[in-house]
């Protein structure tokens, strides 16, 4: 059985501002896309960066069998969400942008302006499987491509840099510390017993402070001395499958000509244990072929395929 993550980059029929500018395009695109969830196989597959659910029905038509999806009903100013392809139907558990009751709104700009909610929201569902039942939740924290006032992507100095560089890292805190809620509501305390995962596009690395907010209590990381010890954090931990991963494999996309992994898959108690492989790209292939990205998304609107790699895991 595999579950997966994959940020689909900029899925919108053609013709609009965001999307490819003709069909030929936009057709090529979904092949490309549709070939590689073919190749995947997932039991449940989560999404990012859908933003037309017409587009994301386009796709799931050109896959062989019956896929069931699943969407977030708090997309981002350009209509982008998360969502889930699943080979069974989906039962939606939550979908919120809230933040925690304690946690304040959070500077976006020089204006002063505040955002008192996550970007995108959070989709938590749940399947059946031969296994049991599978609860998994799907995000994508805010990006550190940065967009300036006048949707520019380049700053005016160096001081307008860091300080947008600052207020999107703000959100992302705020926006993990948000899904790290929703995980401990998932959890509720038995992660031993409980097959639970969160994944998504965090838009960080695995030892960025945001992407660590997530993981839970400190300690027993996959490849620390911890890892088999049991303790009483294990029920409310998630474990992050990266050091699965192998090390030239451990990239999910590859921004100015460095390699990135910012696509997750966390794991509860239970469901880690169950892990038997973890990858990126497709199963049995080497390191993934992936375009190197620059400051300016708009570059790669007629682009097939997509940005990222797939993060994935397979499980007994």
């Amino acid at each position: 059985m595999l579950l997966g993550t994959w940020n689909l980059e900029n899925l919108y029929r053609p013709g609009g501002p965001f999307g490819p500018k003709d069909k030929a395009a936009y057709e090529a695109k979904l092949a490309s896309l549709a070939a590689v969830i073919t190749e995947l196989d997932p039991v449940l597959l989560g999404v990012q960066e859908v933003g037309e659910p017409e587009a994301l029905q386009d796709l799931a038509g050109m896959l062989s069998g019956e896929w069931h999806i699943a969407l977030s009903a708090h997309p981002d100013g350009r209509g982008i969400r998360v969502g889930f392809l699943s080979r069974t139907a989906p039962q939606v558990i939550a979908d919120t942008n809230t933040f925690p009751a304690k946690l304040r709104p959070v500077q976006s700009d020089d204006s002063g302006a505040v955002e008192p909610t996550a970007g995108r929201g959070f989709l938590a569902v749940e399947v059946t499987t031969d296994t049991g039942t599978l609860t998994v939740a799907v995000a994508h924290l805010k990006s550190k491509l940065l967009t300036y006032p006048g949707n520019r992507f380049f700053p005016h100095d160096e001081g307008e840099r860091a300080r947008y560089g600052a207020y999107a890292l703000y959100r992302r805190a705020a926006e993990a510390a948000s899904l790290r809620a929703l995980a401990d509501e998932l959890l509720a305390g038995e992660g031993k017993t409980r097959d639970v995962a969160v994944l998504g596009d965090m838009n960080d690395e695995v030892q960025a402070a945001t992407t660590q907010i997530l993981l839970g209590p400190t300690g027993s990381e996959i490849g620390t001395p911890g890892y088999d010890r049991p303790d009483q954090g294990d029920a409310v931990r998630l474990w992050d499958v990266a050091p699965l991963i192998p090390a030239d494999q451990r990239y999910s996309r590859i921004n100015s000509g460095r390699r990135e992994l910012i696509d997750h898959i966390l794991a509860s108690h239970h469901l880690v244990r169950r892990v038997t492989a973890a990858g990126t790209g497709l199963p049995g292939e080497q390191a993934p072929q992936l375009p190197s990205v620059g400051p300016d998304p708009a570059e790669r609107r007629e682009a097939p395929g997509s940005d990222h790699a797939p993060v994935w895991v397979r499980m007994e």
